[in-house]
C-alpha cells in the first residue's frame, strides 16, 4: 500500500462515526501521544467522580449525585460531595476528575460573588452559563493530554422567567446545550438517563408533576439502579448507609435534603 493510500486509510478511520471521543480521535491521528513510562513505573490513577442527575419536577429542580469517588479500579472515597452550591440559586455537579472539578467549582463561585459585589446585581443566566463554559474551554489542554476531564451539570432558578427551572449539561470541551426535562453525565450517566426517560414517557406521572417525596424517590431509584451495572458508581449503600447528596432549586433558594428523609423515602420505596 502506498504512503498516500495509508494516509488516506488513517484518516478514514479517525474520521469515522465510530471514532470515539475527541481525546482519543487525536490520538489516533497521532496529533496526541500515548505517554510511554519508564518500565516499572506506570502513572498515579487520577481519582473520578461519577454519577450526576438533574430533573426538573413541580417543585423545581432536583439535583442529585452519588458519593462514590475511584482511582482506577480502587474505590478512594464513600462520602464524597459532588453537587456544590456556586450561589444562591445555582448549583454545579460534577464527574470526572475530582480535583478539576473542586477548583472549578470554587472558581466559578468566586466568580459569581466578585459579580455580586461589584456590579450590585446578580450576573444573568446566559453569563453564569458562559462562565462556566470557559473554566471548561480553558481547562482543554489538560483535557488532550488524558487528565483533569470534568463534565459537570449546572442548574438554576430563574424567577424572572416564563420557565424558571434550568438545567443545562456540558461537555469537556465547553460546549453547553440546555435540558428540556432531566439530563445526567458520568459513567453511569446512560442508564440514568434511560430510567429517568421511561419514567417521562411512560410512567404513571411525568417528571415535571412530580411533587417533592416523589421526584426525591425517582432520583435515588435511579442512581442505585446505575449502581448495579457501574462500579464506579456508589448508588445506595444499604449497609454503610450512605445515600446520595440531593437538592432542591427552587424560588426560595436552595435546600439539602437531610439523610433522614431519604432513607425513609428510599426505605418506603422498596417496601411499595
Amino acid at each position: 500500500m502506498t504512503r498516500e493510500n495509508e494516509t488516506k486509510q488513517r484518516w478514514n478511520e479517525s474520521s469515522s462515526a465510530d471514532a470515539g471521543d475527541f481525546v482519543s480521535v487525536l490520538r489516533r491521528r497521532g496529533i496526541v501521544r500515548q505517554p510511554k513510562y519508564p518500565e516499572g513505573r506506570l502513572p498515579i490513577p487520577e481519582t473520578q467522580g461519577t454519577t450526576i442527575v438533574a430533573f426538573k419536577f413541580a417543585g423545581g429542580v432536583l439535583v442529585a449525585g452519588d458519593r462514590r469517588a475511584t482511582a482506577g479500579n480502587v474505590v478512594m472515597y464513600d462520602r464524597t460531595d459532588k453537587v456544590f452550591e456556586v450561589d444562591r440559586h445555582s448549583v454545579m455537579a460534577i464527574a470526572g476528575s475530582f480535583g478539576t472539578a473542586w477548583e472549578t467549582a470554587r472558581t466559578l463561585q468566586h466568580s459569581f460573588q466578585f459579580y455580586r459585589r461589584s456590579q450590585l446585581q446578580e450576573m444573568s443566566l446566559e453569563g453564569k452559563v458562559r462562565a462556566l463554559a470557559k473554566l471548561l474551554r480553558d481547562n482543554l489542554g489538560m483535557v488532550i493530554q488524558g487528565i483533569g476531564v470534568v463534565v459537570p451539570l449546572f442548574a438554576t432558578y430563574d424567577a424572572g422567567s416564563s420557565d424558571p427551572a434550568k438545567v443545562f449539561f456540558y461537555d469537556a470541551m465547553g460546549a453547553h446545550f440546555e435540558a428540556t426535562d432531566f439530563a445526567a453525565s458520568g459513567s453511569g450517566g446512560p442508564a440514568v438517563r434511560s430510567i429517568l426517560y421511561y419514567e417521562n414517557a411512560w410512567g404513571p406521572t411525568p417528571l415535571r408533576e412530580l411533587d417533592h417525596k416523589s421526584a426525591i424517590t425517582v432520583a435515588l431509584r435511579a442512581l442505585d439502579t446505575a449502581a448495579e451495572a457501574d462500579t464506579a458508581t456508589g448508588g445506595v449503600d444499604r449497609l454503610g448507609k450512605i445515600f446520595p447528596i440531593v437538592k432542591i432549586l427552587n424560588q426560595d433558594g436552595i435546600t439539602s435534603v437531610a439523610h433522614d428523609e431519604l432513607a425513609t423515602l428510599f426505605q418506603s420505596g422498596v417496601e411499595g
